[in-house]
C-alpha cells in the first residue's frame, strides 16, 4: 500500500529509529512509548489487521513472535516480563491499518485493560 505510513518505514520512506530488520519483519521504537521499551514489530507485507492472517502465514507469524521474544530478551526485559499487544479493527484500538505488535516492558504494566 503506497499510502501506509508502516509500509513506508518498512521501504525507509520516512525514518525511524530501526532495532531490527530481516526480509520479513522490520522492527522500529514506537515515536510515543508508553514505557520505557516501546517497540513496533511489523510484517513487511501488508497485512490490514490479524483478520487478515489466513494459513499462509502461519510461518511469518511464527517467525514475527520469535523475533519478539529475541527483542524482548536484547532489550533486557525478558527475565522482568513485558506485554505484546495487537489491535483488530475500529473497536479493537487499531490506529494504523497495518498488523503490528507493541512490545512494551521495562516497567511494572498496569494489568487492566481498556
Amino acid at each position: 500500500m503506497s499510502d501506509c505510513i508502516f509500509c513506508k518505514i518498512a521501504r525507509r520512506e520516512i525514518p525511524s529509529e530501526i532495532v531490527y530488520e530481516d526480509d520479513e519483519i522490520i522492527a522500529f521504537k514506537d515515536i510515543q512509548p508508553l514505557a520505557p521499551v516501546h517497540l513496533v514489530v511489523i510484517p513487511k507485507s501488508h497485512l490490514r489487521s490479524l483478520n487478515d492472517v489466513t494459513s499462509e502465514y502461519e510461518a511469518l507469524m511464527g517467525h514475527l513472535l520469535g523475533v519478539i521474544r529475541r527483542l524482548a530478551s536484547e532489550f533486557g526485559v525478558a527475565e522482568s516480563g513485558y506485554r505484546v499487544v495487537t489491535n483488530t479493527g475500529t473497536d479493537g484500538g487499531q490506529v494504523v491499518g497495518h498488523l503490528h505488535f507493541h512490545l512494551l516492558g521495562g516497567q511494572a504494566l498496569n494489568a487492566k485493560i481498556g
